[in-house]
């Protein structure tokens, strides 16, 4: 596993390109469940900031078990980030953050109660990026097929963020 500031910095640079992650806790019954959620911070430092309802389940189960996953998909990118989450009450940053997209879950606005933050700290990221998408992959799944040798899959890399 690497944390050189060159994986950091690739890790960042895949994670920006995303708008939505599934974001995986641990419920009541040590059963991994995922949900989407919206990333509200586009320069990933390490930390990912998401808006979510205090009642929800996933805040609920943060309060008990902060373990969490984040994942990122694209048809030719793949980003899973391991750490812990938390609820953070941040008025100032919940405002900086607020826009009409969070406006439609939370029509009451930034100064609802109800309304929170979470916060999530990575400690580890594994990476998967095959630039050219589909058919850059069926080409070298081909040519695997054909000469026998394992086609090019892209770059894959575990970056250690602690």
């Amino acid at each position: 596993m690497s944390d050189s500031s060159a994986d950091v910095a690739k890790v960042a640079e895949l994670i920006k390109q995303f708008r939505f992650a599934m974001v995986t806790t641990v419920d009541s019954l040590g059963q991994l469940v995922a949900r989407p959620m919206t990333v509200q911070e586009a320069e990933f430092d390490g930390d990912l900031w998401f808006i979510a309802s205090k009642t929800s389940h996933e805040v609920a189960e943060l309060g008990i078990n902060p373990v969490a996953g984040v994942s990122f998909a694209s048809n030719d990118t793949w980003v899973s980030l391991t750490g812990t989450a938390e609820q953070v009450d941040d008025a100032a940053r919940l405002k900086e953050y607020w826009n009409p997209w969070v406006e439609a879950w939370f029509p009451d606005g930034p100064d609802d109660p109800n309304v929170t933050l979470v916060k999530f700290t990575a400690s580890g990221a594994e990476y998967w990026d095959s630039p050219g998408g589909r058919i850059a992959s069926v080409i070298s799944f081909v040519k695997s097929k054909v000469t026998g040798n394992v086609g090019d899959v892209g770059e894959n890399g575990k970056v250690d963020l602690d």
